[in-house]
């Protein structure tokens, strides 16, 4: 399929009219099935359940009176002052005056900073770097410029050792050191260079995820760009603010599949767009509920719909709307999207969303799917031709995603030198340079950051290796895990040889970042005892976990494995399991 461009026009906020529509490709005509029964889960379930649970206020929606009974600490922060006033009214001028010392003498102010601050993508890193905030943005796609890169970069280099950035396992840029006094410079910065951090935290519909190949792969099924970008215009208004889906029960992922392979992770997102043909219309299947928590993890399901290419904003509107409105807000253990599916059962649900469909209707699930079920999913690592005659991309290893701001100029400059400016980041944690002349390849892998940092090929187990914050900046972790990660890989490869890459990933703490449940082998931090019986940080391993055509989460293999004795552990697991060869140890048989 052709690739599609799209031009956002002056930023309004979005109407909330029956008459709202966006179009990712041009218009079709289309017949839409009659409109779905209400029969179903919806049918075991009392009316007063169906009633919103929130209303509009001022422009703002929140809770109403009679269900704030037994809500969460959160929902309590929401309801004793609106977070997104923040940034709609401005709030973080006054608040970045305040010093942060002054701040903590009033809750008021302290749930701004470690609290609704989120809203902006602002994470207070209290426990660990008192006054230090983390920034979110938002990436739609993964896709970045050199402009923007640098700009990153100039903002973590004035922190020194505190200043770093991650690739995220939802193709986006977290940037780290921030101090509160710089926040409103540092947005209009954004804004400049053409980024938000705007509703990527907390309660909010989180980086809207493609495929990072989109528009150069020779195989892709489409290009994710356009769908992303809408999606993402969409969820924050043009980068204005979105109050009508920002007081969500819980966080929302969403992905656009353009690929064969899967890159995106459908199954562990709330929404997954799959595509999908229909009378010759060309569109996508939706799958609903995916997601990681503490105490369930769950595959996404089907909805039993489709909708065309060229209309996809408005049932995704009409799904955060039925999750705004009856999901419940309670134990923050149950308030994910999978949980109200479950209540009303999948028709239920169903109904609900044509409820706030515009035309309240919502065509059934095609049988024309246009994923390949049975697909080997390709290595996006290394130099690989596009589909544009004479150009390739080359996908750059960064190993558990850091980097620093020498790092991101490099990669800016060799964007600009060898490529058009423009880097993929992808949910592994790695970096794609797309565009590049097949004459400057050579010139390219000579380049001292491929050759000492970033490479093009790493060994066979770092490749797969996903890590995410760890304790060294996150308060929630348990463990540190970037550093391990490499250390015990580093390790485990001097032991044996395997020639089948292995997917390897940690997380600190069961909240699952780094998606565990997806990797060939998952470590998730926790507290354990050693031989001894001494406490020491340690892990609960999975295993089994899929991606690609014949995706499912893994299971734990066992629990509370001290992280000293995790080498031997994936040692045996790699020769069992994943048919590696212990090397033979350079001193010889004893």
């Amino acid at each position: 399929m052709a690739s599609l461009s799209v031009k956002f026009l002056a930023p309004n906020p979005w109407p909330n009219s029956k008459n709202f529509r966006l179009h990712a490709t041009p218009p079709a005509s289309q017949t839409v099935a009659p409109p779905a029964s209400s029969s179903g889960g919806a049918a075991d379930v009392d009316a007063l359940r169906l009633e919103p649970r929130v209303e509009e206020r001022e422009g703002y929606w929140v809770l109403k009176e009679k269900y704030r009974q037994g809500i969460n600490p959160p929902e309590k922060v929401k309801i004793e002052k609106e977070p997104m006033k923040l940034f709609v009214e401005n709030g973080i001028e006054e608040l970045a005056n305040i010093p942060v010392e002054e701040i903590d003498k009033s809750k008021l102010t302290k749930d701004d900073i470690d609290v609704r601050l989120k809203w902006l993508g602002l994470f207070h890193r209290r426990k660990h770097h008192y006054g230090r905030f983390m920034m979110r943005l938002k990436l739609p796609n993964g896709v970045t410029t050199s402009a923007q890169t640098r700009y990153l970069a100039s903002v973590i280099r004035k922190y020194g050792k505190e200043g770093c950035a991650d690739v995220t396992t939802r193709q986006n840029w977290q940037i780290r050191g921030v101090v509160l006094p710089d926040v409103p410079e540092i947005l209009k910065g954004l804004e400049e260079v053409g980024l938000t951090s705007l509703q990527s935290g907390m309660d909010n519909v989180r980086n809207p995820v493609g495929n990072p190949l989109a528009g150069i792969d020779p195989e892709e099924i489409v290009d994710t760009r356009p769908y992303t970008n809408l999606l993402s215009q969409f969820v924050t208004a043009n980068s204005r603010g979105n109050p009508s889906i920002s007081n969500l029960p819980r966080k929302w992922n969403v992905c656009v599949i353009g690929s064969h392979d899967l890159y995106e992770h459908p199954h562990i997102n709330d929404l997954a767009y799959m595509p999908a043909t229909k009378n010759g219309r060309f569109g996508f299947n939706l799958l609903v509920g995916g997601f990681f928590s503490p105490k369930r993890c769950a595959d996404a399901i089907p909805l039993d719909a489709w909708v065309p290419g060229d209309d996809i904003i408005p049932v995704c509107k009409a799904i955060l709307e039925t999750f705004r409105d009856l999901g419940t807000r309670g134990n923050r253990q149950k308030t994910r999207m999978m949980w109200l599916i479950d209540e009303l059962g999948i028709e239920g649900f169903r109904s609900e969303v044509v409820k706030r469909i515009p035309q309240q209707e919502l065509e059934r699930a095609s049988s024309e799917d246009l994923v390949q079920k049975q697909w080997e999913r390709r290595d996006y690592l290394g130099i690989h031709p596009q589909k544009q005659e004479g150009y390739s991309f080359v996908g750059l290893h960064i190993p558990v995603g850091r980097v620093q701001a020498d790092d991101m100029d490099e990669l800016a400059r060799l964007a600009d030198e060898y490529g058009s400016g423009e880097l993929r980041l992808t949910v592994e944690q790695n970096i794609i340079i797309p565009n590049i002349e097949n004459a400057k390849l050579e010139a390219l892998l000579k380049e001292p950051l491929l050759k000492n940092r970033f490479s093009p090929e790493p060994p066979i187990l770092m490749r797969g290796l996903v890590a995410c914050t760890g304790n060294q900046f996150c308060g929630q972790a348990i463990i540190e895990t970037k550093a391990r990660a490499l250390k015990i890989t580093e390790e485990v490869q001097r032991q044996v040889s395997i020639t089948r890459p292995v997917r390897m990933h940690w997380t600190g703490c069961p909240n699952s970042c780094g998606q565990v449940q997806v990797a060939d082998i998952g470590f998730m931090g926790c507290m354990t005892r050693d031989k001894n019986g001494k406490p020491v940080e340690g892990a609960d391993v999975f295993l089994g976990g899929r991606i690609g055509s014949d995706s499912h989460l893994g299971e734990v293999y066992k629990k509370g494995v001290p992280c000293d004795d995790l080498v031997p552990l994936v040692v045996d697991l790699l020769i069992n399991q994943f048919d590696a060869v212990r090397r033979e140890s350079e001193e010889g048989e004893e």
